[in-house]
């Protein structure tokens, strides 16, 4: 299977024999939910994760997904409460719960002035990932108590989060929280971050700063969970090793028409950067309790696929589901049928996105054409940064990928790419072709008398960097 499958670990999945049974079904990448739990819970987990990469001869990735600022209102008097259609409720700093007209009707205190402030009349509040949606009906005292209209039914709780749609609110994506946990997190093994909630450039060059000031890199996924992210695109790319496409969130911050079309731009924007990018949220939301996922889920995934999304993620359905396996399962058979049309439609690698001058985009995408016309079993391609295999891998050739790297944190970044399978090499040959050539004649995953196709980097009089420059077919 050429796509990547991410699985939330909880509850139902961090048993080690299910998670050796989800990574055969098809994990290559654990998520690792900080909001939910500390380094200290996770700690035997990651070693689970290191020994069932010895054992079964893969790359495992343990993500480390960072809780970000995520807005919740405090304790509910009375939680759990209806809300009925049309109800009244009051929002506002939580000094000023004396001063509401109606003390019988719910008040929601918020301990963040910035996100009430310029606070208006007509303005939308979504509570509960928006389960509950209201609607600012008066704004009693500017910037610290509004009166609420409820726009729908529902139940009402302490400490959920709320959301301003189409505002932004000015908070720093790396709270103190996510400054320790990315710190214990490194310290028990992690092998990549997924920071929440980025609006700008700086939110994700602040968490890179973090990392890098404990002598550490790995590779750093930015959720797309704000507009103002969105808007950011291009930038925020030009820092992110990877991206993810997070539904939950970006949903209520934008109208839920516009989500699709949304996600079909962020995927082309991220294949464009030859980034890698998860799709994420309710992908197969029902078999948390079901053992089928719907008609909509299997099409939503399949799409996903065909866009161009490199990974595709389980949240509740493996962290909490009855079946997590069997999730796992489903997910992989529906990636396969994907990854097929992908193939016969392109009928050979796909071209350049773009029309920049780009030599090592063009070798590329010449290892994979000369792959297909030769008839070659695979491509074998030796990067210090992980970008030469990233570029073959933007081409969605039909051999698998094998990249070869000296770097065992490049190894995560790669485990995240469409069709590539990561290895790490040892120095000991200073030739990179060498060290390829080797890894063919060494490993049975290749058939003698059959070609691979293979890019690597070779030192020339007229450069003193080293670059890929050479593509070759070589027999076995």
């Amino acid at each position: 299977m050429k796509t990547k499958i991410v699985a939330t670990l909880g509850p139902a999945s961090v048993d080690p024999r299910t998670m050796k049974a989800m990574v055969r079904a098809g994990v290559r990448i654990f998520r690792l939910n900080f909001s939910h739990a500390d380094a200290a819970y996770f700690r035997p987990i990651v070693r689970t994760i290191r020994g069932l990469e010895r054992e079964l001869d893969l790359t495992l990735t343990a993500m480390a997904d960072l809780c970000g600022p995520k807005i919740r209102i405090s304790e509910v008097k009375g939680s759990p409460l209806n809300v009925d259609q049309g109800g009244r409720a009051y929002l506002g700093l939580p000094g000023s719960a004396r001063l509401v007209p109606d003390q019988a009707a719910p008040f929601l205190g918020l301990d963040l002035a910035e996100a009430l402030r310029g606070l208006d009349a007509g303005a939308a509040v979504d509570v509960s990932d928006g389960m509950l949606q209201f609607t600012v009906r008066k704004v009693l005292k500017a910037d610290e108590l509004f009166e609420l209209r409820a726009d729908n039914p529902g139940i009402l709780t302490s400490h959920k989060g709320i959301a301003f749609p189409g505002r932004t609110v000015p908070l720093p994506a790396l709270t103190d929280k996510d400054r320790r946990d990315i710190r214990q997190a490194l310290a028990i093994g992690v092998d990549a971050a997924a920071i929440s909630f980025v609006q700008t450039p700086e939110d994700v060059r602040d968490l890179k700063d973090e990392i890098a000031s404990i002598g550490r890199w790995v590779p750093v996924v930015v959720k797309l969970e704000r507009k103002p992210a969105v808007d950011n695109l291009e930038a925020i790319l030009d820092l992110a090793d990877g991206v993810m496409v997070a539904r939950g969130d970006l949903g209520l911050e934008c109208p839920m028409p516009d989500l699709p079309v949304l996600q079909k731009e962020i995927i082309a924007a991220c294949r464009r950067r030859e980034k890698p990018v998860i799709v994420a949220t309710q992908m197969l939301l029902s078999m948390v309790n079901n053992p089928m996922p719907t008609r909509a889920e299997v099409t939503d995934v399949a799409n996903a696929i065909m866009d161009g999304a490199d990974c595709v993620m389980l949240s509740e359905e493996t962290a909490i589901g009855r079946n997590p396996v069997k999730v796992v399962e489903s997910m992989r058979a529906i990636a396969r049928s994907a990854e097929a049309f992908i193939i016969k439609q392109a009928r050979g690698p796909v071209g350049s996105l773009d029309n920049k001058a780009d030599p090592e985009r063009t070798l590329a995408y010449c290892a994979c054409l000369l792959a297909e016309q030769t008839g070659s079993e695979a491509l074998v391609c030796h990067t210090r940064s992980g970008i030469t295999a990233q570029r073959v891998s933007g081409r969605r050739p039909r051999q698998p990928i094998y990249a070869l790297t000296p770097d065992p944190a490049v190894l995560h970044l790669l485990n995240m790419c469409w069709g590539v399978t990561p290895r790490l090499v040892g120095r000991r040959l200073k030739s990179h072709l060498g060290r390829c050539q080797r890894f063919v004649q060494d490993s049975a995953l290749f058939s003698p008398g059959r070609s691979v196709v293979i890019t690597a980097g070779q030192k020339t009089p007229g450069r003193d960097d080293l670059h890929t420059n050479e593509v070759k077919v070589y027999y076995k």
